[in-house]
């Protein structure tokens, strides 16, 4: 079966909301992403400098990667008010092309 990641940079929707972001998106945005059918876990991770935006990895195990993808926009959403919408966060789909390790 194929696997895959789809890749998401996102930024809190203001500086001052910074940890009101972390808390939403670590204890409600993961699990709203997980509810979508192919995706199987999901990762954050911040930027060791403090500059930048946040990165979400969210692991792929389906046949059709880009479906998965498509759904998560399917999915009832709620707190996007905490995400900084400029720019617009982009789902990006990657397939695996090789691996090593456990």
């Amino acid at each position: 079966m194929p696997k895959g990641i789809i890749y998401v940079e996102t930024m809190p929707a203001s500086p001052d909301r910074e940890a009101e972001y972390h808390e939403w998106y670590n204890d409600t945005h993961l699990e709203q992403i997980l509810s979508v059918e192919g995706i199987v876990s999901a990762r954050r991770f911040a930027p060791t400098d403090g500059n930048g935006p946040f990165i979400a990895i969210y692991e792929l195990d389906c046949d059709d990667l880009d479906a998965a993808a498509r759904r998560m926009s399917e999915v009832k959403l709620t707190g996007l008010d905490n995400i900084s919408m400029d720019p617009k966060p982009i789902p990006h789909v990657y397939r695996e092309i090789g691996s090593l390790g456990p």
